[in-house]
């Protein structure tokens, strides 16, 4: 009875291995990798006028699509409610989710996830209409405020009122647009969500400057996009893929010279990180060239978050600590040797 047993118990783990090979074989074979991001966040990913997605984790996600299929555009986007965001990378709905998403410990180790690298070090404050004349979070007893379900932030406001005494009405909705639409519309005294956020869809109002993000910031939310639990190698690609593009700020690698440091540099560092010493896309079942389609294709990580949130953009969202680590932030990128 026991070797019988066995016998079962093996058939079912070889059965389970030839049924699912792995995410890069499966990205590899549909020649198009599925990535989960926000609905319409501006900054980190929205689509243009063209309906072209466009933003910060838009580009993480090319990135990966550069290294994998040498072809930043060979991506299909799947536009994920919060509540959406984990079932849809737990269940194979999509490769990759990078979708301003917190790690927390429940959604790592419960929820059939595995998150990569941290991208963007966030925190929750509040928005209010200038005209309710409010300065501090700490002031808003008896409002309010519009929160979307399933997220940090729903979470984050009840701890809030707790720690302060205050007695904040929450107004729950299923998706961030219809949580905003409800704070335009009056619904409710405030809005939550990240910092990053709060600033970035104050922009899509008629009159941004009538409302205020308030001073308080009462929560950490380090951002990073998630891949589905137990696939090692998966998780590793997009891990080092971002990390690589905080090595190449580091580096002082960018879209445009990627190429010539490829050929010209003798740094040892550089000559590793470009394919022309040692060959550490085999760690990754990738070829020599894996980080240098993937900076040529968005740029390190410093020419993104420009992109989408510097000095030139509507955001105009200051660095602070995303910045690298010799500037005074937490960026800190990992070797690759």
């Amino acid at each position: 009875m026991k070797k019988v047993m066995v016998l079962i118990v093996l058939s079912i783990v070889m059965t389970a291995a030839t049924a699912w090979s792995g995410t890069l074989e499966d990205v590899q074979k549909k020649g198009i990798l599925a990535c989960g991001i926000s609905e319409g966040v501006p900054g980190f990913s929205i689509p243009d006028s063209k309906g072209h997605w466009v933003g910060f984790d838009v580009d993480m996600a090319r990135a990966v699509a550069a290294a994998v299929l040498s072809d930043p555009e060979k991506i299909k986007f799947v536009p994920l409610a919060s509540k959406q965001k984990i079932i849809a990378v737990s269940s194979g709905q999509v490769d990759l989710t990078s979708r301003t998403t917190t790690w927390t410990l429940k959604r790592d180790a419960k929820q059939g996830v595995d998150f990569t690298t941290i991208v963007f070090y966030d925190g929750q404050g509040f928005m209010v209409p200038k005209s309710l004349g409010v300065e501090s979070a700490t002031k808003i007893d008896g409002a309010t405020v519009c929160v979307t379900a399933g997220t940090t932030s729903e979470l984050n406001l009840a701890d809030f009122a707790r720690l302060h005494g205050l007695k904040i009405e929450a107004l729950v909705f299923d998706g961030k647009k219809e949580a905003l639409n409800a704070y335009t519309a009056g619904r409710c005294d405030g809005f939550t969500t990240d910092v990053s956020q709060l600033a970035s869809l104050r922009t899509t109002f008629a009159s941004p400057m009538a409302h205020k993000i308030l001073p308080e910031v009462i929560s950490k939310e380090p951002l990073s996009p998630l891949v589905r639990h137990g696939d090692n190698q998966w998780k590793d690609i997009v891990t080092w893929v971002i990390n690589g593009l905080i090595a190449a700020e580091e580096n002082g690698i960018t879209a445009a010279n990627v190429e010539e440091m490829k050929v010209k540099s003798n740094n040892p560092v550089i000559q590793r990180m470009l394919g022309q010493s040692g060959d550490t896309g085999s760690y990754l079942g990738l070829d020599k060239e894996w980080l240098v389609r993937a900076i040529k294709a968005v740029g390190n990580y410093g020419e993104i978050y420009d992109r989408h949130f510097g000095p030139s953009t509507k955001l105009n969202i200051p660095r602070g600590v995303n910045k690298l680590w010799t500037q005074g932030g937490l960026h800190y990128a990992l070797p690759i040797r």
